[in-house]
């Protein structure tokens, strides 16, 4: 019998998850059918629940990984810390795990796809929303010398940089604090999105040497991107890995199984230049 999977979103026609999960599925040998669910903005819980009768495991994306945590009948470590849930499983006795594996996509993209080392580094966070948030513990389990988190709003900053504090040097700050290179710049704002930049100074980067990664991605480079690339950054890398990361992650949790990310990564990148 097939094992069915979804990813909910609202919007979701856009999602390369199905065709992620595909080429794992027919790389690992795994028979399971895996759509997209344009669930409602009114009645998440609802709809995921009845999914779950027959479903075996479904990801979640905006604007529902904080109401898939709360849905969850029992949390995995990372799930609990990033407060917000991208990978749900049902257990045998029928019970709902929340995990999230945007944090360890992340981590391995940067360390495996990229050799960016991460131990002793300075790494400079932009934002503070969600994505930081899942983000950050797998990150300070990489033992950087200090990790920032900027953003606009530095009580929101702050109120993470605390939360987060008993895992590693973790500071917060405004965008207007920092002056001195990093190492690595995470862009984790949606800024890209609408081809805009958080307001950070060109002193941030050590020309040929800072790694800077944008978490959203697209055909062409993003502003985050092209403003590294500007500014002689050693690398300037969107966050297209980190999509394919998660998504192994998620595929690991729910079938004990873990895809060759590689050539998967590969097409996609692929198809996005044929588009």
């Amino acid at each position: 019998m097939t094992d069915h999977y979804v990813v909910f979103g609202n919007p979701i026609a856009h999602s390369k998850s199905p065709l992620i999960h595909r080429l794992f599925a027919e790389q690992t040998g795994e028979s399971l059918d895996y759509q997209t669910a344009l669930a409602p903005l009114d009645n998440f819980p609802a709809f995921a629940r009845q999914f779950f009768v027959t479903g075996r495991g479904a990801n979640v994306t905006v604007p529902f990984k904080e109401e898939a945590y709360r849905l969850a009948d029992q949390l995995t470590e990372r799930g609990r810390r990033a407060g917000a849930v991208n990978t749900l499983a049902r257990q045998a006795d029928g019970s709902l795990l929340g995990d999230n594996t945007d944090g360890a996509g992340l981590v391995r993209d940067l360390t495996v796809n990229h050799g960016v080392e991460l131990k002793d580094k300075r790494i400079l966070l932009l934002g503070a929303g969600g994505a930081v948030r899942g983000a950050l513990a797998p990150l300070l389990a990489e033992e950087p010398y200090v990790l920032v988190i900027a953003n606009r709003t530095v009580e929101k900053a702050e109120q993470l940089a605390k939360e987060f504090a008993e895992l590693g040097p973790v500071l917060p700050a405004g965008y207007d604090w920092l002056e001195e290179p990093f190492d690595v710049i995470i862009n984790a704002t949606s800024a890209s999105l609408a081809g805009e930049l958080p307001p950070i100074a060109p002193s941030l980067i050590q020309p040929g040497e800072t790694f800077c990664y944008d978490m959203m991605y697209g055909k062409e480079p993003t502003a985050f991107c092209r403003w590294a690339t500007e500014h002689q950054a050693g690398q300037a890398v969107d966050g297209l890995g980190m999509l394919v990361e998660q998504a192994a992650e998620a595929f690991y949790v729910w079938r004990g199984v873990r895809p060759n990310s590689a050539p998967v990564l590969a097409e996609l990148r692929r198809l996005m230049a044929q588009s």
